[in-house]
């Protein structure tokens, strides 16, 4: 019997359990996915759940928002690609260490590789945010070859400059700038911007009714936007996007894509994505 959960806050009407549900199934395991609420400053909780991984009573755990990075110091260890994110969203046990991983980034990736048709000599894009999923999308795109903006709120700015400062020193070119998520900065961007990412959680569920790009700022012309938000179906941002003629889509296939990673990672084993499409879509 394996038991897997997620921490996050808040949680009630996350699809994961459902996810992992039918993945067990379709791999003929017994076991459950339970979700495990933890609210932001508790760092004892966090510590009870890791120690939970570390006894065995737990057997793989997904970390969300807001602990993708406050749990790293409780961790044994980091995956290159978590240490080099600086956030991680999946927990494990191997040769008796808790170990950090990130599929955000790859998952990610790949949902993106099956939405953006994009031949252009100069991939530009624009990433919202600067939290934890704010850290896979960047490192995602800068591997990929993209020139990334980082667009954040002034409060987050400090946050952004630690998260400039380690993938500029990563990468080793300076692909990656900064403005503020404000309709004067965002404005005066050049024209070439191709995608447009919202890793902040604004629009996310029960907030429905809001979106994290200026009001009555247009849109770059052609770029296709990317809402990490999957919680409601179509987010205010995706309805906007699409209302100005532009392609658009949720996060929901990132969702399933690093859903399949981390199982395969307490697991071993390897779930046909179409399975977990179903569930989803059900």
């Amino acid at each position: 019997m394996i038991h897997l959960g997620l921490i996050g806050y808040p949680l009630s009407h996350s699809l994961s359990p459902i996810l992992h549900q039918a993945a067990l199934s379709a791999v003929s395991m017994q076991g459950d996915y339970r979700l495990y609420p933890v609210a932001p400053g508790e760092i004892g909780r966090l510590a009870e759940m890791a120690s939970a991984l570390r006894n065995g009573e737990v057997h793989g755990l997904n970390v969300t928002i807001p602990h993708k990075q406050t749990i790293m110091p409780l961790l044994d260890e980091l995956t290159p690609s978590a240490k080099a994110i600086g956030a991680v969203n999946t927990l494990f046990i191997k040769e008796s260490k808790l170990i950090g991983h990130n599929t955000d980034a790859p998952g990610f990736l790949a949902d993106l590789a099956k939405f953006l048709r994009n031949n252009a000599p100069e991939k530009k894009a624009l990433v919202l945010g600067a939290g934890g999923a704010a850290r896979a999308v960047v490192y995602a795109l800068l591997n990929d070859g993209w020139l990334v903006t980082l667009a954040i709120r002034r409060m987050d700015l400090a946050q952004a400059r630690t998260l400039m400062e380690s993938f500029n020193s990563i990468v080793g070119i300076r692909l990656l700038n900064l403005v503020l998520l404000e309709a004067g900065d965002l404005g005066r961007l050049d024209s070439g911007i191709q995608l447009i990412v919202n890793a902040t959680p604004v629009g996310m569920f029960p907030e429905t009714d809001f979106s994290p790009w200026p009001s009555r700022l247009p849109y770059p012309d052609g770029a296709v936007v990317y809402d990490l938000v999957y919680n409601p179906r179509l987010t205010r941002l995706v309805q906007d996007a699409r209302a100005s003629g532009l392609r658009a889509t949720t996060g929901l296939g990132m969702l399933v894509e690093q859903a399949a990673l981390s199982f395969a990672c307490w697991t071993g084993r390897e779930v046909p994505l179409e399975v977990l499409y179903g569930a989803v879509e059900a």
